[in-house]
């Protein structure tokens, strides 16, 4: 059985990611940041499928928060198999010259180093072949302008992660991709302000509509499973063609 550790497993996509590896088979390390509650429902989701799921804490910006998630993943649930870089913030919407250094300091510490962090201790851990998905977003893409644009450039230093860490792995039979998703149906919205943001500008998309989380996990777990084995340094955009 292959094992995995989501980060941001609680909720939204994270979330939808752990239930679809779970019905794929696979055990999950569930992890979170402050939100147990949300943690251990979602682990139960995925036990409820059969397979097996530990909560790991841990806030993803602090270099011993992420050792001591991936020695718990590991001693519960063996080696791991996948890593998904998932955990993210975004904070209400402003114009960058309205963004404090307090603002952009933590955006960066999350969004950046902590995703950066993660992807080190999984090429450190990943050491028999496996894969990791880096969840950046088409906010990478687009700018955000007068919005997120401390945001959108977080994300976009998980894409260059992607291309860079992809060649570095290879040689080692590891696989690292991104999924940049568009305007889904999640609680991160509703940090920045905006919950119905989703739902409001998804009409404006080619497809005419929201994405759901599940679609971004169907997407995630495809790139960790052996249908993707050829599939490295790639970014997929999941946004209803936006």
């Amino acid at each position: 059985m292959k094992a995995i550790l989501i980060t941001g497993a609680g909720r939204g996509i994270g979330r939808a990611a752990a239930l679809r590896a779970a019905e794929a088979g696979w055990s999950v390390a569930v992890n979170y940041r402050t939100d147990r509650d949300a943690a251990q429902a979602a682990a139960a989701a995925v036990r409820e499928r059969g397979v097996e799921a530990v909560l790991v804490p841990g806030d993803v910006s602090r270099e011993a928060d992420v050792v001591e998630m991936f020695q718990a993943a590991t001693a519960a649930l063996g080696p791991l198999s996948g890593v998904v870089v998932n955990a993210g913030i975004v904070g209400p919407s402003q114009r960058l010259a309205e963004m404090s250094a307090d603002r952009l300091r933590r955006m960066f510490e999350v969004n950046v180093l902590g995703a950066y962090l993660t992807a080190r201790e999984a090429a450190r851990t990943l050491t028999s072949g496996g894969s990791i998905v880096l969840v950046s977003s088409l906010a990478a893409r687009l700018g955000s302008p007068g919005e997120y644009v401390d945001y959108a450039g977080s994300k976009a230093a998980l894409d260059a992660l992607a291309v860079g860490l992809a060649k570095e792995l290879a040689p080692d039979g590891v696989r690292v991709n991104s999924v940049r998703p568009g305007l889904i149906e999640t609680e991160i919205y509703a940090s920045g302000g905006h919950p119905d943001r989703a739902r409001r500008l998804g009409v404006q998309t080619p497809m005419g509509r929201a994405g759901l989380p599940e679609e971004v996990g169907e997407a995630i777990v495809w790139l960790l499973s052996d249908a993707a084995s050829y599939v490295t340094g790639a970014t997929l955009d999941v946004g209803g063609g936006r």
